[in-house]
C-alpha cells in the first residue's frame, strides 16, 4: 500500500467532488452530505454554496471515525492506567493498548493517512480558493472560509505531532517531529520531505489559529463550525502543550471572567451546564464549545465509536479498577461516577456510560469544552503562582457535580497541580485527554495494558511512523 499515492489521488478526488451541504443551519450545518460525482473543477469552483460544500468536506475529513471522531480519543485514553481491556481485539486497538503496536499496524497507519489526508485536503482549498473572483465568493465568505479550513488544519497537525512525535516538553521542541506539509498535492512531486522540528509544528499549528481567530464568525449556533471562542479555547490546550503559561492565561482570559461563576467574557456564551449528564445529552448546550456530529448517514464506523468501545453497545474496554474509577478522590457523591458510569447488565465490569449504547452510536464528539478551559486556566494560574484564582476555578468544576465535596489546603504549588491534573482525569474521562496531559508534562504513562510504567524515553512513549510513509517517503527519517 503506498500512502503518499493513495493520499495524493484521494485528496485530489475529494476536494473536487464536493458534499453538498444541504442547509446552513443549527440543525443541519454538521454534515448531512451525500457526494455530488465527477464534478469538473469549473464547476465545483462556480458558486458559494458548492465552495462551502468543500469546506464542509474538511470537517468532514477529520471527523472521520479513523481519526477524530473515535480513534484519536480512542487512542490516548486506552493507552493509559484507565481501562481494562475485554476483547483481545487488534481491531479496535488492543496491540495499542499494550504498547505493541509498530510500524506495521495498519490501524494506526490508517490514523496517520487519515490525517495528511485531511492537511493535504486544506491546502488544495487554500491554493485554489485564492483563484476565485469576488463576483462568486465575497472577500468577507474568502476570509471565512480560509480561517476555517486553517482551524481544520491546526487541529489535524497537532493530532498528529501529539501521537508521533516527543512532546514539546521533552526537549522545548527540538526533537523530530513529523512532515509539515504545506503544499497542495496533486501528483508524486513532493513526495520526498523530511520530517520538521517538533517546534516548527507547533509555530504552524499557532500561525493557523492566529489566522482562524480573525478570520472566522463570532459564534456558531450548533457549535459544529469553527468560531472564534473555539479557536481561542483550542490555543490555550496547545499553549498547555508548550508549558507557556502566561500565553495560556492570555488566551484563557479573553473567554473567561475574572471571578465566579465563570462564563464566556466574550464571543459565544459559554458557561459549566448545571448538570453534567446533559452535556452528553444536549450536544448544543453552552458548555459546549466545538463538537464533531453525526447522523446516520455519516456515523463514524462500527469499529470508532464511542459508545461501542465503552458502554454496553459492545464493551470493547471496561473502567480499570486501579484508575481513576477506584481512587478515592472521586466519591459516589460526585454526579459524574453516579450519572457517568454505571455496571454492566451482568452486573461484574464497572462501565463509562457518558457515551449511548446503542446502535449505531451518533454521539457527537466533544472537540472543546468550556470546562477544559478552567482546567487549562487553572493549571497554567497555579503554575504562574496565582494559587488563589487556580483554585476557585478547579472548585468550579468540582462542585458542579459534586456540591458538598471540600478540597484541602494545599500545601504547595506542585499539590494544587497534582489535584488539577486529577480533576482532569475524572472530568474527561474516555474524552481523549489522559495521555496527552501526561506527555505534556514530560510524565510517565501508567499503562494498564503494558503491565508497566512507561517512561518518556521508551521508544513506545508514542507511536512510531508508518511503515507506509516510510517506503513513499525515504526522506522522513532524514
Amino acid at each position: 500500500m503506498k500512502r503518499l499515492k493513495i493520499k495524493n489521488k484521494l485528496a485530489a478526488i475529494l476536494i473536487l467532488t464536493p458534499l453538498v451541504f444541504s442547509s446552513i443551519s443549527c440543525k443541519k450545518d454538521f454534515l448531512e452530505l451525500a457526494p455530488e460525482l465527477s464534478i469538473p473543477v469549473d464547476v465545483a469552483w462556480s458558486s458559494e454554496k458548492r465552495i462551502e460544500a468543500q469546506v464542509i468536506g474538511t470537517y468532514s475529513s477529520i471527523k472521520n471515525g479513523q481519526f477524530y471522531g473515535g480513534r484519536y480519543l480512542i487512542y490516548n485514553d486506552i493507552r493509559s492506567e484507565e481501562f481494562t481491556n475485554q476483547r483481545g481485539n487488534n481491531v479496535t486497538g488492543y496491540s495499542t493498548y499494550q504498547f505493541s503496536n509498530d510500524q506495521t499496524d495498519s490501524y494506526v497507519a490508517d490514523f496517520w493517512i487519515r490525517g495528511y489526508l485531511t492537511i493535504n485536503r486544506v491546502n488544495i482549498f487554500l491554493e485554489d480558493v485564492e483563484k476565485v473572483s469576488t463576483e462568486i465568493l465575497s472577500e468577507e465568505k474568502k476570509k471565512q472560509f480560509i480561517g476555517e479550513v486553517k482551524f481544520i488544519r491546526a487541529l489535524t497537525y497537532y493530532s498528529l505531532i501529539q501521537l508521533f512525535a516527543k512532546p514539546y516538553a521533552a526537549n522545548n521542541g527540538t526533537g523530530v517531529g513529523i512532515p509539515l506539509r504545506l503544499l497542495a498535492e496533486k501528483n508524486q512531486e513532493h513526495n520526498d520531505l523530511a520530517a520538521s522540528p517538533v517546534k516548527d509544528i507547533y509555530a504552524q499549528i499557532l500561525k493557523d489559529l492566529e489566522d482562524a481567530e480573525n478570520s472566522v464568525p463570532e459564534a456558531n449556533a450548533g457549535k459544529t463550525r469553527a468560531h472564534k471562542n473555539a479557536v481561542i479555547a483550542y490555543k490555550t490546550r496547545v499553549y498547555l502543550a508548550m508549558k507557556d503559561y502566561p500565553k495560556v492565561i492570555a488566551e484563557a482570559n479573553k473567554i473567561v471572567s475574572a471571578n465566579a461563576p465563570f462564563k464566556s467574557s466574550s464571543g459565544a456564551s459559554h458557561e459549566l451546564a448545571d448538570d453534567i449528564a446533559a452535556v452528553f445529552t444536549n450536544f448544543s448546550i453552552n458548555e459546549r464549545i466545538l463538537n464533531f456530529p453525526f447522523e446516520a448517514t455519516n456515523a463514524p464506523g462500527t469499529q470508532n465509536q464511542l459508545g461501542y468501545y465503552y458502554n454496553e453497545g459492545n464493551i470493547e474496554y471496561s473502567l480499570a479498577a486501579k484508575g481513576i474509577f477506584g481512587n478515592t478522590n472521586w466519591p459516589v457523591s460526585d454526579d459524574r461516577k453516579s450519572k457517568l458510569t454505571g455496571k454492566s447488565s451482568d452486573g461484574k465490569l464497572n462501565l463509562l456510560t457518558k457515551f449511548s449504547k446503542n446502535s449505531p452510536f451518533l454521539d457527537w464528539i466533544p472537540v472543546l469544552r468550556y470546562s477544559e478551559v478552567l482546567l487549562n486556566l487553572a493549571e497554567a494560574e497555579a503554575e504562574a503562582g496565582s494559587q488563589t484564582r487556580a483554585l476557585a476555578l478547579l472548585k468550579a468544576v468540582r462542585n458542579r457535580s459534586d456540591a458538598s465535596y471540600t478540597f484541602p489546603t494545599f500545601a504547595s504549588k506542585s499539590a494544587l497541580v497534582d489535584a488539577i491534573l486529577l480533576e482532569r482525569r475524572i472530568e474527561f474521562l474516555g474524552e481523549g485527554l489522559r495521555v496527552p496531559d501526561l506527555q505534556r508534562r514530560n510524565m510517565p504513562i501508567p499503562s494498564e495494558g503494558a503491565g508497566r510504567t512507561v517512561q518518556p524515553d521508551d521508544e513506545r512513549y508514542y507511536f512510531p511512523t508508518p511503515l507506509v510513509e516510510i517506503i513513499t517517503n525515504p526522506g522522513v527519517n532524514n
